[in-house]
């Protein structure tokens, strides 16, 4: 199982961009691939030490808990990304 977490907060722009992102990149990928995926979603505004660790740097992509992007998601790096991380 791969976990991909989306660290974001509530009225971000960019947040709800990298959510579409995801969800797009993840429906294109095999029914055996997505299935293997978990998305997680925090919010900075819950978290006090996600806030300390991400606030300037919102929306935060992690894969498997290893930073994958900040601010802007490509979903070809995406892709890649998850396609090396279920092999």
């Amino acid at each position: 199982m791969t976990t991909l977490t989306l660290i974001g907060k509530p009225d971000c722009h960019l947040c709800d961009v990298a959510s579409e992102v995801i969800d797009a990149v993840v429906a294109e990928l095999p029914d055996a691939a997505a299935e293997r995926i978990e998305i997680v979603e925090a919010s900075i505004t819950e978290d006090p030490a996600l806030f300390d660790l991400w606030w300037e740097k919102i929306p935060v992509v992690l894969i498997d808990g290893e930073l994958h992007a900040h601010w802007r998601l490509s979903p070809d790096r995406l892709r890649t990304a998850l396609e090396e991380a279920l092999k």
